[in-house]
């Protein structure tokens, strides 16, 4: 029987609506609620009327790249754990060293649903993490 988190709200931040739709979809049948943005302004303006437990953040879009998106989310929230996902493997270390943990798109069937359960205090079963330290 499976823990589910209540009313924490993970909040997806993706210029392709296909990754929104499967973040969505993903988060919510582990029982979270979901706020999706289209576009890093939209996901800003979320994050200051929003309360959220977890930030999953593409890297790669138009006007602010994700690094941009997770320094000003640690600018107004810093305690909003970030993760930053992209199909670049190849993230500059500037990147990385702001987000809370980073997963590849390649990856994201077998390990986003496990990070975010742990950026969100929860544990589960034999889950390994491999974090990206500074």
């Amino acid at each position: 029987m499976f823990n589910y988190p209540g009313s924490k709200t993970i909040l997806c931040i993706d210029d392709d609506d296909g990754m929104l739709c499967y973040q969505k979809v993903l988060f919510e049948r582990r029982g979270y609620k979901v706020l999706i943005a289209a576009s890093a302004r939209q996901g800003l303006r979320i994050v200051v009327a929003c309360e959220v437990a977890a930030v999953v953040v593409d890297y790669h879009m138009p006007e602010m790249n994700g690094h941009e998106v997770a320094i000003e989310i640690k600018r107004l929230k810093p305690q909003i754990p970030i993760v930053l996902f992209s199909s670049d493997d190849a993230i500059p270390e500037p990147a990385l060293n702001v987000v809370d943990a980073f997963v590849s798109k390649n990856e994201a069937f077998h390990r986003l649903l496990p990070v975010i359960t742990r950026i969100c205090g929860e544990s589960p079963c034999g889950f390994q993490e491999t974090r990206i330290t500074a």
